[in-house]
């Protein structure tokens, strides 16, 4: 088993930025991936970064050049550094893991309000 717990979730103006992060533990020698999605009011969960064992990372087109995805494997932890943030980034932030047979973990989410 492996959990996950978010956090650094807030209120922030447009423009201004925000550091996430996810405490990882367990069963962390299973995870060969790790990532963010978030769900915004009445929408459904959309997919926003990945960051593999190896360092490779694929961002979301909505957060590209914004966004950056880390991973710190001595604290076992991984971040997502949010930057020039916009009303519409407003949303529930989960963190998860997909283990190397394909399982899932998620978190239980951390909320990121950007007001104007």
């Amino acid at each position: 088993q492996v959990q996950l717990v978010e956090s650094g979730g807030g209120l922030v103006q447009a423009g201004g930025s925000l550091r996430l992060s996810c405490g990882v533990s367990g069963s962390t020698f299973t995870i060969s991936a790790m990532g963010w999605h978030r769900q915004a009011p009445g929408k459904q969960r959309e997919f926003v970064t990945s960051i593999t064992n190896g360092g490779l990372t694929v961002y979301a087109d909505s957060v590209k050049g914004r966004f950056t995805i880390s991973r710190d494997n001595a604290k076992n932890t991984v971040y997502l550094q949010m930057n020039s943030l916009k009303p519409e980034d407003t949303a529930v932030y989960y963190c998860n893991a997909k283990s190397s047979s394909s399982r899932w973990y998620w978190g239980q989410g951390t909320q990121v309000t950007v007001s104007l």
